[in-house]
């Protein structure tokens, strides 16, 4: 082989690495690059926010989160595998980001459900049902996942366009946009980015700040 086919083969096989990596890693994302600094944790954790684990955990996993993005789906076996294999010592922190059709339908179902005790095994089953649902702006199969966990739907329909989630809407609305938010799942772990998109970097980043708090 002579030395310009080289090059050339080689620059192919680079340029397939590159698109095979984007094509794996392809976030649910508005028009803009994902951010890359850290924001200060003002913005990030809200006394209103859903937070699951312990409260005085040394490690704070910040999620921005829209239930209707395909990746956030993907992602929440890992998030809760992490807070499985250190349940003392790690929490999530969800923030509600609305990119997508049904989005702000599905977080209203999810607030009924954190209300009515039960935003676990709801969450869960608006995720898993979320292929049937998140093109639809009523999410309607999400209710009716919603309704299989346990939610009373009649009670949730009354509650959905409180002022109480209004203001928990317009105020994650308004750190999205502090924040830089672009894409979804957006992580911060203990205020620090995390810049390399994947299960494997965001654990090894809430192992590196556990390390580094003992």
């Amino acid at each position: 082989m002579n030395r310009r086919a080289l090059v050339l083969t080689i620059s192919a096989v680079i340029i397939a690495g590159f698109v095979a990596a984007a094509m794996l890693y392809q976030r649910s994302s508005a028009p803009q690059e994902v951010p890359t600094v850290t924001q200060s944790t003002g913005s990030l954790v809200r006394f209103h926010s859903p937070t699951l684990g312990p409260i005085n955990a040394p490690v704070t996993i910040v999620e921005f989160f829209d239930p209707s993005c395909e990746s956030c789906r993907a992602f929440y076996p890992y998030v809760k595998q992490i807070m499985a294999k250190y349940p003392n010592d790690v929490r999530l922190v969800i923030r509600y980001v609305l990119f997508h059709q049904g989005s702000e339908e599905a977080v209203r179902l999810l607030e009924t459900a954190r209300l009515q005790g039960l935003y676990e095994p709801v969450l869960a089953a608006v995720l898993e049902a979320q292929p049937l649902w998140h093109d639809d702006a009523t999410a309607q199969k999400a209710w009716e996942a919603a309704a299989a966990a346990g939610l009373d739907i009649e009670k949730a329909r009354a509650t959905m366009n409180s002022q109480a989630i209004n203001e928990i809407l317009a105020k994650d609305a308004d750190d999205v946009k502090k924040v830089g938010i672009r894409g979804t799942p957006t992580f911060y772990v203990n205020g620090k980015l995390l810049t390399e998109f994947g299960p494997g970097p965001l654990l090894e980043l809430v192992e590196s700040e556990l390390e580094n708090g003992r």
